[in-house]
Parts: C-alpha cells; structure tokens; sequence
C-alpha cells in the first residue's frame, strides 16, 4: 500500500486524474460486463414465447411473461402488444421509438469509456511536459549536476506517461468489446421485434377476415 501511494506521488498533481479516470473506468467496465450479459439482454423465456406465438391467446401469454421480466428486449416486445389493435404503421413507428430508447440503455456509459481512452493518454502526456519542465527548471538555476532533483523530474515524466498509457490502452479495448457487443444484442432484438411484427399482422388480418365471414352470415 505504501509502495502504491509513493508511487503515485512520484508522479505529481496529474496522478490524480489519472487516478480517478481508472477508477470510473473500472466501475463502467464492471457494469457493463454485468449489464450486457446476453441472458440478461436476450431473455431466453421471451424468445421462445415470441417463436410460439400464432394467436391472440398466444400474445396474452407473451404479455404476460415480458412483464415479469425487465430490460431492452422485453420493454420493446410489450410496446408491440399494448398497441397490437393499432394499425400496423403506429405499432411499427412505438416500437421504432421505444427501441431508440431501449439502444442509449445498453450504451449507457459507453460514451465515457470512449472519453476515457482518450484523455488519459493525454493527461499522461501533460504529465510528461510539467516534469520536464521542472527538469529544464532546475538545469538553469542549479546546472546540471544535481542529479537527483533532476532524476525527480524526469521521473514525473515517465511515470505520467506509464499511467496513461496503462489505463487508456484496456479501457479502448474494453470500448470497442462492449460496443460491438451492444450493438450485436440491437441487431438481435431488431430481429425479434420485426418477427413479432409480422406474426401480430397475421393474427390480426386472420380475425379480420373471421370477422368478415361472420359479418357476411349474418
């Protein structure tokens, strides 16, 4: 522990955002890789309800499971049938709109992580400038010969620099992870959404036409 906190006073006043860029990193990192598990996001139950569905019975039972669960997938399968009756424009346009809202829920954070990988690099970099120039401060009022004050210096630099490359390095690796993922899991519900479109249009033009008959008979 006092290893860590030499270490990080060596490394002068900018550690400290570097320090704090880390640990809200690390934090969006663990959200997310609790967040955007697949049987989280792509419930398994109501997948399986949405391939089964072929009548009105069908979608009442399909209600009723997505809404005992939560999350992306099951908030855009009940958009879909709270507006079944509607007509199938309407229903498409609230699905498009609550999926909209649904994407920047599995973003969330994603953005942050992006701004991460960036500034911690350059944070690194500001680093790097202040100790030499603390380095160029000392050579011209003391000469080059004090080797230690000179040797903090340089240190400062480095260690910034470490830093920021230490941290900026995994958090764009773990960006681009969780981006694709996210954006693998929308296309997924995109998918399951349409599917549950088309087979609400089918039961809905099949009543149509029992009603139709039924009309016609009387």
């Amino acid at each position: 522990m006092s290893d860590a906190i030499s270490y990080l006073a060596r490394g002068g006043i900018v550690m400290i955002p570097l320090v704090f860029c880390s640990v809200l990193g690390l934090a969006i990192v663990i959200e997310k890789t609790f967040g955007l598990r697949r049987n989280k996001v792509l419930i398994p139950e109501i997948i399986s309800v949405i391939e089964s569905i072929s009548s009105e019975k069908d979608i009442q039972l399909a209600t009723s499971i997505c809404e005992k669960n939560s999350g992306p997938l099951a908030n855009i399968i009940l958009t879909s049938l709270h507006n079944q009756s509607l007509p199938m424009d309407e229903i498409k346009e609230l699905t498009e709109d609550q999926g909209r809202q649904e994407v920047r829920t599995l973003e969330r954070g994603l953005p942050t992580l992006q701004t991460l990988a960036g500034i911690s690099p350059l944070l690194g970099l500001l680093g790097t400038v202040i100790g030499m120039i603390k380095v160029f401060n000392v050579i011209s009022t003391q000469g080059a010969g004090q080797a230690s004050l000179l040797a903090g210096g340089i240190s400062e630099a480095l260690i910034t620099t470490a830093t920021g490359l230490v941290i900026g390095i995994p958090v764009l690796v773990a960006f681009d992870y969780y981006t694709n993922r996210a954006e693998k899991y929308v296309l997924d519900i995109e998918k399951y959404s349409t599917f549950l479109l088309q087979k609400i249009r089918r039961i809905n033009s099949h009543e149509n036409i029992e009603a139709l008959k039924s009309f016609n008979q009387k």
